[in-house]
């Protein structure tokens, strides 16, 4: 059983950054790939960024983030990071984390197992 907690969530105006963090707790979670996810009012939750687990590097983005938004993890600390920047208003959500029992990252929310309780990001104009 793995336990996620966000933090780092907040008000910024357009243009700004911000960090958001997901600690975890229980499992191998250094061997997980993890994942950040996002809801806005009214939609549904999509798939922002994912890190693979265990050896080597590699990561994905969606589009509507790629070059803005970054993913890394600190495996001593047991703590996944998202560095966000030149925030806009479509930013605005509550933001996940998310893990999965398989080295090899998703973009699809079902095949992540746990997940945070969330952390709300408000970019104002």
């Amino acid at each position: 059983q793995v336990q996620l907690v966000e933090s780092g969530g907040g008000l910024v105006l357009t243009g700004g950054s911000l960090r958001l963090s997901c600690a975890a707790s229980g499992g191998t979670f250094s061997y997980y790939a993890v994942g950040w996810f996002r809801q806005a009012p009214g939609k549904e939750r999509e798939f922002v960024a994912a890190r693979n687990g265990g050896d080597g590097y590699y990561v994905e983005y969606a589009d509507s983030v790629k070059g803005r938004f970054t993913i890394s993890r600190d495996n001593v600390k047991n703590t996944v990071y998202l560095q966000m920047s030149s925030l806009k208003p479509e930013d605005t959500a509550v933001y996940y984390c998310a893990t999965r029992v398989s080295t090899t990252v998703a973009r699809i929310t079902t095949l992540y197992t746990y997940w945070g309780q969330g952390t709300q990001v408000t970019v104002s104009s």
